[in-house]
This record gives structure tokens, sequence and C-alpha cells, in this order.
């Protein structure tokens, strides 16, 4: 099935609208929830705010590498239309619930039963030829970033227009027709198992652990400022409402721009030159965020998100692709599972050290934090090259650098 371009096409499509559709709701669960809880109960908002997003990436980075690992064993195709249904099936049950417990255990379960985008981008490798593997995961990157960038502006006119339920019911059946269009694809069958080249068995001890690891620091670093990013915007640029989302979807949109471009970039070269490269990408998403927090009005701090985005597009998908290029075809469900684990790890340790940061120094100095964790996580790469001791004769690809 390599090289299947419509294939790769549609799964782009699906990814791009699926995630849009995941998105409508993002913003508006601790509104739910104060809503069900009501005058009586409000006394829990605080808490099941913070359960109905922790408590799904907890439960996703759990399992999320089990479900990879059944892709391996029975195709990934069959995995994408479960992943889609079982959206679609919480989104559901979210919108007749009236316990906000309930709620928070249906987000959990939609965490535990989904595994979509390990699926998806487990299934695309097998679309691609082996020299565009960098650029595959980053187009479908470039779809969530459109995705999320879409769909939390159309979830604000649906609750605005109808209010919560109808805006899960349009979720479920964007889902639905998803799930119906990934019918369409043509099947990926498990690979028979090949035997180790001397190449892969000459990978570095602890190279998979020491990737996993860049994930989750720069995962962590991109996360940070969520829980204080609009209260930043709206109390010290003293910015408008429709500012705070300007600038949040600013980055989302040169990210997918530009992760197909770094993706194709990426291709040419060695995975060992590869992560040389992203630590010096980490390097100016520090000095970028450390410009973010020294702009002290709004266009300087468009300015920073715009290109902070550009940055952006060649950390995680590249991050896969190194996934992709190192790891057995017959495993690589199970490798990419692992990945968004890790990304979901990232950030969850992302939000919780913004929270606690934005306490300790103070809403003004917030951005100078996540400058600081950017400038860790490329220290933590270079630890990671340093201790796998890695050679570009390691790895099976057929790549080079420049």
């Amino acid at each position: 099935m390599a090289a299947n371009g419509s294939a790769l096409r549609l799964l782009v499509l699906i990814q791009l609208i699926s995630m849009g559709a995941m998105e409508m709701s993002g913003p508006f669960w601790p509104l739910q929830i104060q809503h069900l809880l009501g005058p009586e109960q409000a006394r829990y908002t605080a808490l099941l705010s913070a359960m109905v997003y922790a408590g799904p990436m907890l439960a996703a980075m759990l399992l999320t590498p089990l479900w990879g690992r059944l892709g391996d064993r029975t195709g990934h195709k069959p995995m994408i239309v479960r992943a889609l249904l079982a959206l679609a099936l919480c989104q559901g049950l979210a919108a007749i619930t009236l316990d906000p417990w309930l709620l928070v255990a249906i987000r959990v379960m939609q965490g535990a039963l989904a595994g979509f985008l390990a699926a998806a981008q487990a299934y695309a490798l097998a679309c691609c030829a082996s020299s565009d593997r960098g650029r595959t995961l980053a187009r479908l990157q470039s779809a969530t970033a459109v995705g999320s960038l879409v769909g939390p502006v159309l979830g604000g006119w649906l609750m605005d227009v109808s209010g919560f339920a109808l805006l899960c019911y349009g979720a479920t059946l964007i889902c639905l027709l998803c799930a119906l269009g990934s019918l369409f694809l043509p099947a990926d069958t498990a690979r028979p198992a090949q035997k180790k080249t001397s190449a892969r068995a000459a990978l570095p001890k602890g190279w998979m652990g020491g990737i996993l690891l860049v994930i989750v620091l720069i995962q962590a670093a991109k996360m940070m400022p969520q829980p204080f990013y609009a209260l930043y915007v709206a109390n010290v640029l003293q910015a408008p409402g429709w500012l705070i989302g300007a600038t949040y979807a600013a980055s989302a949109a040169t990210l997918a721009i530009s992760a197909p471009l770094w993706g194709r970039l990426f291709d040419r070269w060695q995975p060992a030159y590869t992560l040389r490269v992203i630590e010096g990408v980490a390097w100016l998403c520090a000095l970028t965020l450390a410009a973010t927090a020294l702009a002290n009005e709004w266009i300087g701090f468009l300015a920073t998100r715009l290109l902070w985005g550009l940055w952006q597009g060649a950390l995680l998908p590249v991050a896969y692709a190194l996934i992709a290029n190192t790891v057995c075809p017959t495993r690589q469900g199970f490798a990419l599972g692992l990945g968004n684990s890790a990304a979901k790890a990232g950030a969850l340790l992302g939000a919780v050290l913004g929270g606690i940061g934005m306490g300790l120094v103070g809403l003004d100095h917030s951005f100078w934090l996540v400058a600081l964790t950017y400038a860790l996580a490329a220290l933590g790469i270079r630890a990671v090259r340093a201790s796998t001791a890695m050679q570009p004769t390691a790895f099976s690809t057929n790549t080079h650098h420049n």
C-alpha cells in the first residue's frame, strides 16, 4: 500500500474534520460542569474542571500504546474506524448526561477508547514512501492544527446559538460521517515480521526512551501557557476578547503552514542530525518566548506568536518521524502510541507547571517560565544526544544531511 496518495489525502481530510469536531467542545467543558453543578454544588467546579481535561489525558496516556499494538496485529484502518465511533459515542453521551461527575467519567472513557491520532499516524506510514515519512506526519500535524483552529470558533457559535447539547450532537454526527468516510480507506495489512538488519540492531541503547523524553519536554513547554494565556492577554496586554482568540490561533496557523516544510527538510537528514536540529529549534523557541515576555503591546506579542508557530512545526511531528524511521514496521503502531502517550504526559505536566508557576512568579512574569522551560528542554535534548551516543551509521535510513 506504499505511496497511496489518494488514501493519504482522504486520511488528512478525515483527521482535519474529526479533530475540528473534537475541539468544538474543547473550551466549554468547564461551563457545562458549572451549569450542571448549580449554585448548591459550586464548590466542586474547580475540581471537576481540572478532571475533565486531566482525566482523558491520563486514560489516553495509559491505553493508546495498547491500541497501537492491536493495530500492528490487525491493521490500523480498523483502529481508525473504532476510534471515530468511540469519539461519536462519547460526544453523544455527553450531550444527554445531567450529572457532572458522569460527564467527567464519559470524558475519561473517551480518552481510554480513542487513540485516533496514533492510529492515523501508523496508517499514514503505510501509505507513504519511506523517504516521505517526515512530510507525511507533518501533514497530519497540520491537519490537527487547522482543526484546532476552526473547531473552537464553530463550537463557540453553536454554543451561543443552541447550547452545549447541540454542540455535542454536531460533533457526534461529524465523527460518524468521518467513520463512514474511513471505510473507503484501502485496507492496510499487518506486515510480516522482518529480520533485524545490522543497522537496526546497532541502535544506541536507550534511543526510544530518549526520544520519548524529548517529546515530554517539548510538549510540556508548549502547553505551559494554557492556564494563564487568556488572563495574560486580557490583564497584562489589556487586549479585547477577540484578540485573545486571534493571538491564540496565530501559532496554530503558522504551525499548519510550516510543519510540511520542516518535514520535507527532515526527510533528507539522518536521525542523529535531525535531533541536533531539534535542539537548535528548542533554543529558538526559548528566545522567541523571551521576546513574548518582553512584548508590552499586542502587535509585538502577535508577531512572537506567529514566529513560535513556525518553530513548532519542527518539533512534535519530527519527533514522531524519528520514531517511524528507527522502529521495525511491525511495531510502529505500538511505538507511535508510546509517542502519543509521551505527548499527553508532557501536555499534562506543562499545564500543571503553568498553573503552579503563575502562582509563584505572578501573571506578569509567567511567559519567562515558558522560555526557561524551552531552555531546559533544549538542554534535555542535548543530554539525550550525549547519553545515546548516536552515530549516523546506527540508523537504517536512506537519508542524508547537508
